[in-house]
């Protein structure tokens, strides 16, 4: 195994949340690694909603322009749909004064962010597979990648794992018996090799009757999923539906299409007539909710990886930016002291302190609506038929899946 030098932090994991963080970090003059295991451009499951709020972000990171002229879709609005056609309307306006939301596809996104990056000073390596940690005296101190058949050591001050809800770096940490994994809250999923009760389907379509300007949701029986246009005149058709039903289709992701997503009326009429224009792509989802940040002294983790909120709140995107610009801020903040031996420890308590503030009102949020999401049918229509019967109340639960904490608004750590 080959030695590389040192960085301030290591970032595994290239989407929204790893290279944001490693944009801001380089930003304020850090010596950053960012590694893909993948080579960009790269299909990705995801709803490919960009909310309004994430438009904020991508100025901070400086790639608004490029986003722009990528030729995304922009959304006025999304229309949820009921299981027997019944809609709610939620106007992107309400997240940002005038905004839109953005119908772009990850591979356009992702490819745009990452080249940022480099363009900053991120040192980037694509499929660059992480395969094992350093770890030293009970601490992570760097990332083991393989690339080329070759595996290099890389040395760091934080290793950030955002790799997703495949938590990579954490399942390392975890084989270790020298490195003890924290959970600091009840709330904390832990690491399990339990069968997976959902599993979600993507892939882009052609003909899709999607209503212009709209991403469309829809509630059936074991599961949602999200219609919306992208570049190129395509629309992504993001869904999620139970294990069971998906073995009883024999594992066929169009024929879970047609013989549950389509069960929704709304559905059936905007997919009738569509075809698949790409692969699908497929992937079991355990749970959702919180998973623990600082799994480890020296590791802390990003996005997904941190926790993975509902889809259907298209709200995703947002935590996983907003989650990265703030892990950058924290460890900016506690380089000078890890530079010279100081403890890991200030920075764990910083970082979960402030990932609470920010992010654990509007997980709690989200939880309350997936119960209303899976409900029997006649819970989940009164669920909707009481969300319709007031915008202002439509408002504030919308908001609510955005919600921040009024001491982090005004604590002034993050502009």
């Amino acid at each position: 195994m080959n030695n590389a030098g040192l960085y301030d932090a290591i970032i595994v994991g290239a989407g929204p949340a790893g290279t944001s963080a490693a944009i801001h970090l380089a930003m304020k003059g850090a010596r950053v690694l960012l590694a893909e295991a993948k080579r960009f451009p790269r299909a990705k499951l995801c709803g490919e909603f960009i909310s309004p709020e994430c438009l904020v972000h991508f100025r901070r990171l400086g790639v608004m322009d490029e986003m722009i002229a990528a030729g995304g879709v922009e959304l006025a609005e999304t229309i949820f749909y009921g299981r027997q056609g019944r809609s709610l309307r939620v106007p992107s306006e309400w997240f940002a004064n005038g905004g839109r939301a953005l119908g772009l596809s990850r591979a356009e996104m992702d490819r745009r962010l990452i080249n940022r990056a480099r363009m900053i000073g991120v040192e980037v390596l694509e499929e660059a597979q992480a395969v094992g940690l350093i770890i030293e005296d009970n601490c992570v101190c760097g990332v083991q990648l393989k690339s080329d058949g070759v595996v290099r050591a890389y040395r760091s001050f934080v290793s950030v794992d955002a790799t997703g809800r495949g938590r990579a770096l954490v399942q390392y940490a975890a084989r270790h018996k020298s490195v003890r994994l924290e959970r600091s809250r009840k709330d904390v999923q832990p690491l399990s090799r339990k069968r997976a009760s959902l599993v979600a389907f993507k892939a882009h379509l052609v003909d899709a009757q999607v209503a212009r300007g709209c991403c469309e949701i829809y509630f059936y029986e074991g599961g949602y999923g999200g219609l919306s246009g992208v570049e190129s005149g395509l629309s992504n058709l993001c869904f999620i539906a139970s294990a069971e039903q998906v073995r009883k289709c024999g594992g066929d992701a169009e024929r879970v299409m047609h013989e549950v997503v389509m069960r929704n009326r709304r559905a059936a009429q905007t997919l009738a007539r569509t075809r698949i224009a790409s692969e699908w792509l497929c992937v079991a989802i355990e749970s959702f909710g919180r998973r623990e940040l600082v799994p480890a002294d020296g590791l802390i983790t990003v996005g997904d990886a941190a926790s993975f909120i509902d889809p259907f709140t298209g709200s995703g995107m947002l935590m996983a930016l907003e989650s990265g610009e703030l892990a950058a801020e924290m460890i900016a903040r506690r380089l000078p002291q890890l530079s010279v031996g100081e403890s890991f420890k200030a920075l764990a308590t910083d970082y979960q302190a402030r990932y609470n503030e920010r992010f654990s009102s509007r997980l709690r949020m989200c939880s309350l609506l997936r119960r209303a999401a899976f409900a029997p049918p006649t819970i989940a229509h009164l669920v909707m038929n009481a969300l319709n019967i007031s915008e202002r109340v439509r408002r504030r639960v919308a908001r609510a899946t955005r919600r921040t904490s009024q001491h982090s608004l005004h604590s002034g750590a993050l502009h």
